[in-house]
Order: C-alpha cells, then structure tokens, then sequence
C-alpha cells in the first residue's frame, strides 16, 4: 500500500506555497533556538492577528464570546492559543499539540572552570542525543540570566558573523586507538560535554588567570558575574542558519526540527483561519524531550487550567462542563517521526516507515517494543481522519517508529488521551533526528500545513 510522492502533484501556484511556507519556517528556526526565544516570535506574531492575553481577560473580569481570539503563556516556555468558535465550547476542541525544546546541551549552574590553560563551562545534556555527535561543531550559547534585582539579559553569542563561537574537543585521531575501541555511547562522556570557552589569561595572575580574563570579560560585555550562572538558563546549541539542502533545493537542514517543524506549521494553521465553528487550539509545550515534566511541560495542569479560565470566562463555569470540553476535544498531536533512511535500512519495517515526501504522516501508535508508553488511537478516529484528507486533498501516510524491538519513543499523546478525547500522533519525517543537523522534505512540511489547517476547521 505504497503512499504517492506529493512533489508530482504540485502545480506552479503550490510550488510557490510551498517555497513561501518554507522561507518563513526558516526563518522561525533561525530566531527560535530555544523555547522562551520561540515563544517571543510566537506571541509577536499571534498579537499582529488579533489575539489578547488571557490573563487581561482575567484581570479585567471581561467576558470571552465567538470570535475571540486568545493566548495564554506559561513562564515563558509554554503557550496555548484559542480561537473561540460558535458552537458551546462543551462540544470539545479541535487542538493541535506540539513542542518547541529540542535536545541541547545545558549549562551547569556553576559551570566555570579552568583546566591546562584552558577555561571551560560545564554542561548537562537535555534530551536523547548521541553525545559523539556534539563535538568539533560550532555551537552558539542562547539564554537568559537573571540577575538578583530581577533584571533579564537575554544572551545569544555564537551566531552573528562577528560573535566567537564555542566547540567541545575531541581527541586527535593519531592518539584515539584506545578510545576508537568503545562503544559509541562511551567514545565521549557526558561530563566530557564542556564547553572550551577561553585560554588567553590575565597578567600577574598565577591561579586560574584564564578563568580571571573570562570573569572580566563577561561581565564588561555582558554584564554578567560569576554567581549570576546560578539563576541562568543558558542552552548551548549548534551555530548556524537554517539552510536549503540537496541540489534541487528539496529539503530543509536546520537544527530543532523536532519539534519545531510541526510546531510552526500548526502555528501557521492556526493563525490562517476565521471564523469556526468549533473552538480551536494550538498549543505549543515544553520539556517533551525528557518526558514532559515540570510546571511548562504537558504533565502540569497548565492546558486544563487555561481551558477552566476560557470557560468561566465564556460564563457558567462548572467542573463537570470542564471535563465534559475536554473528553469531547479531538487532538493532532503534532510530533515528528523517523524518516526512511536506505542507509540504515535494518532499522526499519518498509512497510511501516515513513518517507521523504509522501506526506504528513499519521502514527496510530509510538511507545517502545510492546506499545509501552503508547497513545493506541481508535480505529473509528483514524477513519475520520482519513475521510477529512482525501476529501481536501493532503497527502499523507502512515508509520511506526522504526522495528518493533529495535527502540522506540514517546510524544504528549498519551498525556492529552488520559482526558478520554480522542488523540493521535500526526507530524513530519525527519533524518537525522535529535542530532545537531536534521534534515525535513519541503514537501511534508506543506503537506503537514494543509493537514492541520484542515483539522482545525473540522466542525
């Protein structure tokens, strides 16, 4: 049951879409690195189509009616936008989840240290990533300090063509026999995932006189002291732009496209549409890459609460209108899966993997091995969902994660199906996923767009 390739349906007018979709995209993940730098493009661009914030909403005890747009953001890092539609909102919500971290490297909270003449700044890594693959790369340090008077400083070094960027070393191949021996989750250690960050040192000093010059320097520049990194997150990230790639221009290479591939092009749906008659949703979470934790990731009660504030402030709020809104809601769990590669086919079911340029793809299952950890979504919610793109003319396919016991891996579907509404996995193929460079077709990425925007308008 063999998917078409979506580039041979493309007349001039799609091609031009596409290219348009594209170059925004690129453009989101040039400025967006991390979470609180995605949200700041994100509430830019929903305050530009009319969207308010929540909490003015609250706080001056107004009313929300059909029409109203609105946002809610969460410490920064985590964002909920709705449209209100016509029909009660107890009806349920069409929602489109996705997440906006990606697997990094980040700085330790006393992180400045200085060794053979070198200084360096201690990391912890953030997601599942090969650590071999982090070394000898440019990276770029993006993040935020906070001082003790509550003052911000938003950092990004790294990335204009004028800033110094930063690496972690690796061992000359001429001396690399003992370490060329271990196994690739050995060849280098996570707390050998340091950033070299300075060797000139200071004069007339005899003791750590590097890590002296890097004090002075950051905090001439920066405005930043030593103890200030204990109230710091600071992301250590590939150095770069977004990039074309493939001679015929085909494909997207940019680092954090899981999962900000999906998360723009829900975000891009979600901005496009008026007037609908359902309540719709886009929310763009956090912390998905080390299982949804913490106050801004899908596990909190964020999402719920938001939705309890939009209801009593539509009127005649009641706990059992709140779980009636949201057993009744329908969700794309926006989230990427693991593309074909040919290179490495023994990992794959061919069968049930997804490929480059097929289209948006649909997993009804992720988890790992016996669907451990799995959203498993219902086979009548599938046959809408297969009825409402053959009717509107979107590509897409179907995969899993790879062969059955060879890995496996989660997204925020289970978490949204614990309500009862109906859920399932719906995003791009990526190569190269959680590595520092990963690389999208042109084509899914429309095709995921038109996907979204067609579930979104679903009454």
């Amino acid at each position: 049951m063999e998917r078409p390739n979506a580039w041979k349906t493309y007349d001039d007018e799609s091609l031009k879409e596409l290219e348009k979709l594209c170059e925004g995209y690129r453009g989101f993940l040039n400025k967006g690195k991390t979470e609180r730098e995605c949200v700041k493009q994100i509430i830019s661009a929903v305050i530009e189509k009319g969207y308010v914030n929540l909490q003015d909403i609250i706080d001056n005890k107004k009313t929300i009616k059909a029409g109203d747009k609105i946002y809610s953001i969460c410490m920064d890092k985590t964002v909920a936008l709705f449209n209100i539609g016509k029909k009660p909102i107890e009806d349920g919500i069409n929602i489109l989840g996705a997440h906006i971290d990606s697997p990094r490297m980040d700085i330790k909270q006393n992180p400045l240290y200085e060794k053979g003449d070198f200084a360096y700044l201690d990391t912890h890594y953030y997601g599942g990533i090969k650590k071999y693959q982090w070394v000898t790369l440019p990276l770029a340090i993006h993040g935020v300090v906070v001082k003790k008077d509550g003052k911000v400083l938003d950092i990004s070094i790294g990335e204009d063509k004028d800033d110094p960027v930063f690496c972690v070393t690796d061992l000359l191949i001429h001396l690399a026999g003992e370490q060329m021996e271990k196994k690739a989750n050995k060849v280098i250690e996570g707390e050998n995932l340091d950033i070299l960050f300075g060797s000139c040192p200071i004069k007339d000093e005899d003791k750590d006189a590097v890590k002296k010059n890097i004090l002075n320097i950051i905090k001439d520049k920066y405005d930043i002291e030593e103890e200030d990194f204990i109230s710091a997150e600071l992301e250590v990230v590939p150095a770069g732009e977004a990039r074309d790639s493939g001679i015929d221009r085909s494909m997207i290479m940019s680092y954090g496209q899981d999962d900000r591939v999906c998360a723009y092009t829900s975000l891009i749906a979600m901005l496009e549409i008026d007037n609908v008659e359902k309540t719709t949703c886009c929310l763009l979470t956090d912390k998905e890459e080390i299982g949804s934790v913490g106050a801004t990731g899908m596990r909190s009660l964020f999402f719920e609460n938001t939705v309890a504030e939009i209801i009593n402030a539509i009127g005649d709020y009641s706990d059992i209108r709140l779980r009636r809104t949201l057993t009744n809601s329908r969700m794309l769990s926006s989230d990427v899966n693991a593309a074909y590669d040919p290179l490495f086919e023994s990992a794959f079911d061919k069968n049930n993997a997804s490929y480059f340029g097929r289209g948006v793809v649909f997993c009804k299952f992720t988890g790992s091995r016996g669907k451990s950890g799995s959203n498993d979504a219902n086979a009548e919610y599938i046959a809408d969902i297969r009825k409402m793109m053959d009717d509107n003319n979107v590509c897409y396919q179907t995969a899993e994660l790879g062969k059955v016991d060879v890995g496996g891996g989660g997204t925020i579907a289970y978490i949204l199906s614990l309500y009862g509404m109906e859920v399932i996995d719906c995003g791009v193929a990526v190569l190269n996923m959680h590595a520092p460079w990963e690389i999208t077709s042109k084509a899914d990425i429309y095709e995921a767009y038109k996907c979204y925007k067609v579930f979104l308008l679903e009454a």
